[in-house]
């Protein structure tokens, strides 16, 4: 865990933070100065060498954390317009940065912009877009999403406020992803029961031994995987229509299906006293938050001249654990064959590696990120437009005849729902696309 989560849960509050609190900028650096620090001493301990065998440390990070870990007030990028102090890369000597390396020197990659870090430089180096012939679109999601569009010719970057909703903050039954949280949810069509499967156990819930298999593990909630999952599960069973309403006419065929004070809400999990439920804020939630990257993803689409892009890659500790087929049911990201869309892991850090071994990928990276158009998606006038096309599942507008091919969309509504759990007429699709 961060050690600033003290000062708040994500980057801007713990900007507030600095902004408010004389000397708060202080407070954070050192925070995360110790944290490496440690970081540090326990990778030397189980290499089984000492600190002053130590000659090069590579970071990466967001601007914000960039800025703090270097000693330098972040709280022009709390505001517009968002103004790096800079955006070249940083080295000098480890105990500058209060680290415990007597003979080591560091690196800290370049920023592209206010809200796209040395962490999406690094990504680009690892997944290289820019080597790629073909559109490639690279999306580490996270608080806020960094997203870039490029091939050999051009590269796009921006990033989108997605908030904590993916990582399960602002979700009732919301959980990091521990032992005992749920990661992976399948709902019946007809009957409308689900199954679960969770962290620490390899059985899903209808699964002979299932209970066994935990032993005093606890189910205590769901991380995001599961989230994206259950929300997907939801439409592609008719519990929440195309609009993200949840539908209380249900609640007759299925006593999962419970009044919440003026919505409805789903029970995905009971036993004994412990229940969860996916409830309307909570779809409303995790549709702001893949509005709010698809809506980015599409911003940078435009700005390339629409090209079609069949090579997507999703970053990051999130991404890598993201069903490509539940991310298209959301529209998180565009249609595609599903076999484009693949997890990469921590791109961030395999490009901190090649930095750290390399001088050369270094330059590469340096000299890469410079030519990055950065799009500010804050004052890009489109952003609202495609933002509220994105709310719906999968998307208001967009064709997925990709997905229509791997799995079978529910009938789409005619008709706005009224926001009181009814959907308005509705009529199928034709051949699963959203039209």
């Amino acid at each position: 865990m961060n050690p600033q989560i003290r000062f708040g849960e994500d980057l801007m509050s713990r900007v507030s933070y600095v902004m408010m609190n004389p000397g708060g900028d202080a407070e954070l650096t050192k925070a995360i100065r110790t944290s490496l620090d440690d970081l540090v001493g326990n990778l030397v301990a189980n290499a089984d060498i000492s600190r002053a065998s130590v000659l090069e440390i590579a970071i990466v990070g967001n601007p914000i954390m960039h800025h703090i870990v270097l000693g330098i007030d972040p709280t022009p990028l709390g505001m517009a317009p968002f103004v790096l102090a800079t955006n070249e890369s940083v080295s000098g000597w480890a105990n500058e940065l209060d680290l415990d390396l007597p003979n080591a020197s560091y690196y800290v990659g370049p920023c592209i912009a206010g809200h796209v870090g040395a962490d999406t430089a690094a990504a680009i180096l690892a997944e290289g877009p820019h080597r790629s012939k073909e559109m490639q679109l690279l999306v580490d999601i996270g608080t806020n999403a960094e997203i870039v569009l490029g091939n050999t010719v051009h590269q796009f970057a921006a990033s989108s406020p997605t908030g904590p909703a993916f990582e399960g903050a602002q979700i009732s039954a919301g959980q990091r992803a521990t032992a005992g949280a749920i990661e992976h949810v399948r709902i019946d069509r007809k009957t409308l029961e689900p199954r679960i499967k969770v962290i620490g156990s390899t059985l899903w819930s209808d699964e002979p031994g299932f209970a066994e298999s935990l032993g005093d593990t606890a189910i205590t909630g769901i991380c995001g995987s599961g989230i994206i999952e259950v929300i997907g599960e939801m439409y592609l069973s008719g519990i929440i229509d195309t609009d993200g309403v949840v539908r209380g006419e249900l609640a007759t065929r299925s006593n999962r299906i419970v009044a919440d004070d003026r919505t409805f809400s789903y029970l995905f999990y009971e036993n004994g006293e412990t229940k969860l439920y996916v409830t309307q804020n909570d779809v409303r939630a995790i549709q702001l938050a893949k509005a709010a990257l698809r809506a980015g993803i599409d911003l940078l689409v435009e700005h390339a001249g629409s090209p079609v892009v069949h090579d997507i890659r999703l970053a990051g500790a999130f991404g890598a654990h993201i069903d490509p087929v539940y991310a298209m049911v959301l529209g998180l990201v565009p249609d595609c064959p599903v076999a484009g869309v693949r997890a990469v892991g921590n791109a961030a850090g395999a490009g901190a590696v090649q930095s750290l071994l390399s001088r050369k990928l270094r330059y590469e990276m340096e000299s890469t990120v410079r030519g990055v158009t950065k799009i500010e998606t804050a004052t890009e006038p489109r952003f609202q437009q495609l933002f509220v096309e994105a709310m719906a599942f999968p998307h208001k507008t967009a064709l997925t005849p990709n997905l229509a091919t791997v799995i079978d969309l529910p009938v789409r509504s005619e008709s706005a729902s009224d926001g009181s759990g009814r959907s308005g007429r509705r009529r199928r699709s034709t051949g699963g696309v959203a039209d």
